[in-house]
């Protein structure tokens, strides 16, 4: 299991300094969405810059125009770009289409979509599919029991990721479990008063 770690509502100059600190003590490191808005590609660009170890994700959340926005965040040096599953089949074809072109992967953010939705897009066999929760709705996640859920209703899919409220009892329960292939930390880490040895602890957690 990897952790992958969001970098959001922050400026780019913080970005980069954590993004530097961050460089191989975490799996993946992320450019949230309002970094994107923020700054753009040059966010992208910036933040590659100093991830020489980590995997790069931008989460660019994109909904239309998807071949023009994965070319552009594969070329200024994402590794992993975000499409959401509420994008038209068309849409998610094309970003997957341009990340398998450039040799990086597509992850489909399921925000709002109920099982049968996800059942008409699942056929995407190396895209992960992102359990992902509004901020907005303060849901409570009961990550392990929605993980298994997912697994019996989708059992063909086999690149599974999670985001929100993921704590070290639950990145502990899901390693344990064995399903997900990547859990997503923002707050717990970025605002922690040591975020290296935060990142550290959950890197050993997820490990066991």
């Amino acid at each position: 299991m990897k952790l992958q770690v969001a970098l959001d509502r922050i400026s780019l100059e913080e970005a980069i300094n954590l993004a530097l600190k961050l460089d191989g003590n975490v799996d993946i490191i992320e450019i949230g969405t309002s970094l994107i808005k923020d700054y753009g590609n040059k966010a992208i660009e910036k933040i590659k810059a100093v991830t020489l170890k980590s995997q790069l994700l931008v989460d660019s959340k994109t909904i239309d125009e998807g071949a023009y926005e994965f070319k552009q965040a594969f070329k200024h040096g994402a590794d992993i770009v975000t499409v959401m599953g509420a994008a038209s089949v068309q849409t998610l074809s094309a970003c997957y289409e341009v990340a398998q072109q450039h040799g990086g992967t597509m992850m489909i953010d399921l925000l709002n979509l109920n099982h049968e939705q996800i059942a008409e897009i699942d056929n995407f066999s190396e895209a992960i599919y992102l359990l992902h929760h509004s901020v907005d709705t303060n849901e409570t996640v009961q990550a392990v029991t929605e993980i298994a859920e997912f697994q019996k209703l989708h059992e063909h899919i086999e690149h599974i990721a999670i985001a929100g409220g993921i704590d070290y009892d639950t990145t502990e329960e899901l390693a344990l479990q064995g399903v997900v292939e990547a859990v997503v930390v923002g707050s717990k880490i970025i605002k922690s008063e040591n975020i290296i040895e935060t990142a550290k602890k959950f890197m050993e957690v997820l490990k066991v």
